[in-house]
């Protein structure tokens, strides 16, 4: 290696806009007002507990003939599929005519120490699925489950397929053991059982922590520095901003079902390997006759293709879709390409079954 050399002029040129950046950017900082998230209307179908289930106002009446219930995932918010009138999979899923409807599981607390995925699967899901049923005045809806909560809608599905017309799974973690999965190479050998046991609830801080040092230069390091060059974009600067807003806004996990999540599916990989019961109820993925689409992410680092890609060889339908996104776990919902291709190859796929 050569000696570094550095040309003065051009670094005194690059310091003096790094400084106008910096005195632009104290200006705009001053006229953000707290960023908002979800554009769409919506109003409120079934409560229980902690548990709201929305169904989403389109500008026109919808033409599906069968609602799709989103069941998200527990460990974030889900207005991630609503954040912004630009990017929102809900939005769009609306503008192709869809019927959606949506679960926010809400903030648990210590009364919610003790719930279990039975609980959440067979209590919450089932009750809300025979909501948007009666609401719909249908037998069967579509599930469209991401991430975590496509695990659950597999689990469901399973269990329930009387109940499911259509099943779409967004990023969802099938086969828990892949090489190249970072969170169940550092959860296989915890004790799950001492870990709840001692602290109950996991903190939504903890959780956040773990997942930002899977990237930590990427995810805590360049991203701010980076942000140095929208300072001066007000449009820009909400738009980072409220991506910060929903990764921090974050749920603690619920005591018990963090424990049964844990052992079973990241250390256990029963989806894979067999004996997954929810309840008393045996959960085998063969038992999925309904049509599947399953969507991954190629970039995806929380739930890495080969993840997914297993779901194709478990099911019992005949009827089985995969798309791959160029993308990556988060982008699936918020990029410029997502709202291109994901919410009409849902409809597209929809509709054909519909």
């Amino acid at each position: 290696m050569g000696p570094l050399r550095i040309d003065p002029a051009k670094a005194a040129g690059e310091a003096a806009a790094f400084q106008r950046k910096l005195a632009a950017g104290a200006q705009v900082l001053r006229q953000l007002d707290d960023v908002t998230y979800g554009v769409t209307d919506k109003e409120v179908v079934y409560r229980e507990d902690k548990l709201v289930v929305y169904r989403f106002r389109g500008e026109r009446k919808p033409t599906a003939k069968t609602p799709t219930l989103i069941v998200y995932a527990l460990v974030n918010r889900p207005y991630m599929v609503d954040l912004q009138e630009d990017k929102s999979l809900v939005r769009n899923l609306l503008a192709q005519g869809e019927d959606v409807y949506l679960i926010d599981w809400g903030y648990p607390d210590r009364a919610d120490r003790w719930l279990t995925l039975d609980d959440y699967i067979n209590g919450y899901i089932r009750r809300s699925v025979d909501a948007v049923a009666r609401k719909a005045g249908v037998k069967k809806i579509n599930v469209l489950g991401i991430c975590q909560g496509g695990a659950f809608s597999l689990c469901f599905a399973a269990m329930h397929p009387d109940k499911v017309k259509n099943l779409v799974t967004m990023v969802t973690p099938v086969d828990f053991h892949t090489p190249d999965n970072m969170l169940s190479n550092w959860t296989r050998n915890l004790d799950a059982d001492l870990f709840v046991d001692t602290i109950g609830n996991v903190p939504a801080d903890l959780m956040n922590l773990c997942y930002l040092t899977l990237k930590p230069v990427r995810l805590m390091q360049q991203k701010y520095i980076g942000m140095v060059d929208i300072l001066d974009d007000k449009a820009e600067l909400e738009n980072f901003l409220r991506m910060e807003k929903w990764i921090f806004d974050s749920p603690d996990q619920a005591g018990e079902a963090f424990r049964q999540f844990l052992r079973d599916f990241y250390q256990g990989n029963r989806f894979v390997k067999g004996g997954l019961v929810i309840g008393e109820r045996e959960v085998d993925l063969a038992n999925i006759t309904m049509p599947v689409l399953n969507i991954f992410a190629e970039q995806d680092h929380l739930v890495p293709p080969d993840a997914s890609r297993a779901l194709g060889g478990l099911v019992g339908t005949d009827d089985y879709t995969q798309i791959a996104f160029r993308g990556g776990h988060i982008g699936i919902y918020v990029s410029g390409r997502a709202q291109r291709e994901v919410p009409p190859a849902i409809h597209d796929w929809l509709a054909a079954r519909d």
